[in-house]
């Protein structure tokens, strides 16, 4: 299983870290160590002190496919879900200011909170509202249609470099409202109003 992510998506967050804006999608990877599944707790990493929430529409592949059509892509998922992404922000602001890669920021033991998976029929993929609360105060709103590159242009982007096999996960980015998450925090997840996670910080 391969755990594929998207960054720079949302103008809104891009201009939050001031970032520039891309010509094209921006990919980075998390291996399978990274995943938290059925509400297991955030264990708060001893390396960083700035770990930051990033909420997420993720989409699970079906099927093996390459260098995929637009047109097609929508054939090669039936699910979605939310996770977060979470990122070592400080280890990610050094590493970047020297030009290198980003695993250690992102790829970390537990950085990649997930949700069940749900049909996607019944829900408009281009708009979709999802969002984020930490303790009770909902700190990220987004949707779909504000994406830069929509899921099945990713799914067509990707594809292009890396074969997409059965049970992959694509998380398609983050919108604006990014923030420190800390040991007692409570992170709920939803898509529309359906509550797609809720774990602890510890």
């Amino acid at each position: 299983m391969k755990i594929i992510c998207i960054g720079r998506n949302y103008v809104d967050h891009i201009e939050e870290l001031g970032n520039e804006r891309p010509e094209s999608p921006v990919i980075f990877m998390k291996p399978d160590t990274a995943v938290l599944k059925d509400n297991e707790p955030f264990y708060h990493p001893d390396h960083s002190e700035d770990v930051h929430h990033e909420v997420e529409v993720l989409v699970r592949i079906k099927k093996e496919g390459k260098s995929i059509d637009p047109a097609f892509a929508s054939n090669y998922y039936d699910e979605i879900g939310l996770g977060i992404d979470f990122t070592a922000r400080d280890t990610q602001s050094r590493l970047k200011t020297k030009g290198l890669p980003w695993e250690l920021a992102k790829a970390f033991n537990g950085s990649a909170p997930i949700s069940k998976f749900i049909d996607k029929n019944g829900f408009d993929l281009k708009n979709l509202n999802f969002k984020l609360e930490k303790n009770g105060e909902t700190v990220q709103q987004g949707n779909t249609s504000l994406m830069l590159w929509p899921i099945d242009e990713i799914i067509s982007f990707v594809s292009r470099y890396f074969t997409l096999k059965t049970g992959d996960i694509i998380f398609s980015g983050t919108p604006k409202g990014v923030s420190q998450v800390k040991i007692g925090d409570r992170l709920k997840g939803y898509i529309e109003d359906r509550l797609m996670f809720d774990f602890e910080v510890k």
